[in-house]
This record gives structure tokens, sequence and C-alpha cells, in this order.
């Protein structure tokens, strides 16, 4: 991204229109045209390095929406994270985040790390846990670590139960690998379903976007290569993620990074070519799923579109039209479905005031319909939504694919 497409940038205020930051602040600071600006002055050595100027660079979700609606076609997203990387050089980084940082930049660590965070939940004494909050979310709503890494728990190549009609490989993410595993069996049990041939890679590791959105670029590169290595060789038909943030990732980033580093795209670019979200792939394979006949009441559901699902697969038509002709589901619109709820990554833990408004409104609206589950398809917008209702709201929130694999006829 050169300077010159800053400077197309017309100053028109329709990225206002669709920034959650903004949209809850109200200051023209937290625009993505005034970051734009103050960027550029920044690189013109109009502007100098200050905690306030990486503040303001740093209090963005990095959701895509102002990229996706720029009419100039700026991308924002690409802009502010080359500015981030700047301002971390510049003014370091908070303890809490260099730890996160150190954690994701090798998967051995992260491995590590997070056994010693499955240990030391068993030890968190219960008063400690309802009193204390990282970011907006209380301890206590924390989800469990998986009592197995999800990859661990399952073979590299696994088999469907009927003729083998493809194979597709399942990038796993952090997040359903050590939280939420319940995602993880679902999709392999549905694709299993399918009669689809599964492999999943045993060496990739983090996506890299939570070191990219904290100007760790040089550190996100080793991951890059990694999940290359461990992704370029398989004939595929599919790449599936089950997070649209790992998929903005594979589908988006890899190339570009490679590209703005003058290093051949080309692998990044076929590996590109067959992401594919799961929601979307189940879809157009919806023929080939049968459903427990005996499933005869409608469970009411509502959904949360992920920013990801929506400005960088555009998928998020899909999931609602998924669940709208799932047959044992009586499908709710919530008025604010595509509204960001506030996660961000890390957002929820550094700017949670700013979040909390959000996810309010969102909880909020989501009760308002009166729904028996909420359904997400980004793990980080499930931790947050789920870490803030309260025990009485009796909203469990979960990814779609487990309520799918739920109602599946038994082969």
């Amino acid at each position: 991204m050169t300077t010159k497409l800053i400077q197309n940038c017309g100053k028109c205020g329709l990225c206002l229109s669709v920034c959650p930051v903004y949209k809850i602040l109200k200051q023209e600071q937290a625009s993505p045209r005034a970051k734009l600006q103050l960027i550029k002055a920044y690189d013109n050595d109009a502007l100098v390095s200050s905690p306030l100027l990486k503040e303001i660079v740093s209090k963005c979700l990095m959701c895509g929406s102002c990229a996706a609606n720029c009419p100039s076609g700026i991308n924002h997203y690409s802009k502010f994270m080359e500015m981030r990387k700047k301002m971390v050089e510049a003014q370091g980084e908070t303890p809490a985040i260099k730890s996160l940082i150190y954690l994701l930049a090798r998967g051995y660590r992260l491995k590590f790390g997070a056994g010693l965070a499955k240990t030391g939940q068993k030890f968190v004494p219960d008063n400690f846990a309802k009193t204390i909050k990282l970011g907006n979310i209380p301890l206590k709503n924390f989800p469990k670590l998986n009592s197995i890494p999800l990859r661990k728990a399952n073979d590299e190549i696994i088999f469907p139960y009927k003729k083998q009609i493809g194979i597709v490989v399942y990038f796993t993410g952090c997040a359903t690998n050590y939280l939420y595993d319940d995602t993880g069996f679902a999709c392999i049990e549905i694709l299993k379903h399918m009669g689809y041939k599964i492999i999943i890679p045993k060496d990739q590791t983090c996506c890299s976007i939570p070191l990219l959105f904290h100007g760790a670029a040089d550190k996100a590169f080793k991951n890059i290569t990694t999940n290359i290595n461990a992704l370029k060789n398989h004939d595929a038909d599919a790449i599936l993620v089950d997070c649209s943030t790992c998929g903005e990732a594979l589908k988006n980033e890899y190339p570009q990074m490679l590209e703005n580093q003058g290093k051949d795209p080309s692998l990044a670019n076929k590996i590109a070519s067959k992401v594919m979200d799961a929601l979307s792939f189940i879809d157009q394979n919806f023929d080939r799923l049968e459903f427990d006949s005996n499933v005869m009441d409608k469970i009411s559901v509502t959904y949360h579109a992920p920013c990801h699902t929506k400005n960088s697969f555009g998928s998020h038509v899909i999931a609602e039209k998924l669940l709208s002709k799932l047959p044992f589901i009586n499908y709710k619109r919530a008025l604010d479905v595509d509204e960001c709820c506030g996660g961000g990554g890390t957002f929820f833990y550094e700017y949670p005031e700013i979040s909390k408004k959000m996810v309010d409104k969102k909880i909020e609206n989501a009760k308002a319909v009166q729904a028996s589950l909420w359904l997400t398809d980004c793990p980080v917008c499930r931790m947050n939504l789920a870490g803030n209702l309260d025990m009485d709201d009796r909203l469990p929130v979960l990814h779609p694919l487990t309520l799918i694999h739920s109602a599946l006829k038994q082969i």
C-alpha cells in the first residue's frame, strides 16, 4: 500500500458510517479517514511518534468495514497494520500484549502456555474468578481449555463414513484447537457424514492475525511460512476454516504480505484460491446432509455475523440463508445481526469501556427476538458475547457447526 493511495482518500465520510468505534465515540480522531490523514502526516515527517498517536491508531477493531465500503478502494486494513508496526517500534508494547505475541509466535510456546493455563484454571478460587475481569469479561465467564488440544485428539487423516467424494484440508486455528473443540469435532463429523476425507495438518500454527494486528509482522513471518508449508502440498478440493479471521489471513493477508516483502506469492495465492469458510462449504453441499427424522421440534436461534465473515468473505448472507433452510431451526433475525460485537481480537481487553457498549447493545437486540440459542462463526465473538451474558440470560452461544452436527442422522 503506497502513500499515493492514501492521497486518494476523498474524505467523503462513508467510513464513519460503518466504523464501530466511531459510532460509539463520535470523535473525528476515531474515524478511519482521520487515521489515514495522521498516517500520511507521519509518513511525510509532518508528525512525530507519540503515545497518543499509537493509541489513536490502536483504537481500532480491525474489522475491515472501512476498506470494504471505501469508494476509493483504499486498503485501510493493510495501512493500519503497517502503522501499528511503526508505533510499536517507536513506543513499545504493554507486557500483556508482549506475552501474547511471544506465545503466538511459536507453536510449541502456545502449546506449553495452554497447558499451564489449563492447570491454572483448576486452582483459581471461585471468589477471585467472580470478581476479576479481563477487559470487559469476568474471569468466571471465560471458556475452559480443551482437555486435549483438538489436533492432538484427532488423526492427521480422517476418512468419511461413506463413499469418498472428495478431500478437504481443515485449518483449525488456535481457538478451536485449544478452547472450542465442540466446533472442531462438529466440523469433522459433518464432513465425514458428507463423504469427505479430511486432512488436519499437525504442523499448522497460529494464523498470525493477532501478531499482525499488534505490529509484530517480523514475528508473524515465521508462522506464515510454517502454515504455507503445512498447506501447500495437499491436493484438496478446499481448505476450510471455521473462523473467518483465520480465513482472512490465509486468503488475503498471506499473499499481500509476501508481495510487500518482495517474495514470491505464488504458493500463497494457490492456497488462497482454495480457502473457504466451513458454512459456505456446507451450503454448497447441502444435499449431502441427512437429518435425523426424530428431530421434530424446531429450535429458535438468532445469529451474529462476525466482521471478517461479512467483510472478508461476504458469507454472512450465505450463513443466514443456510440457517433459514435447516429443517430443525426457526431463525429469528436480530436487528443488528451484522454489527460488530466489540471483541476484535484483544480489543475487548484493551478498550473494555468501548467494547462493553457495543456488546451490551448486541445482547439487548439478541434477547429481544426471544431465541433459545445465539450462533456465531468467530471464536472471539463467541467469547465476547457469552462472556458478557448474565447467567440468568440463558442464551447459550455456539458455532452453527455444533447445532448442525447435533441434528444429523447417524450413519
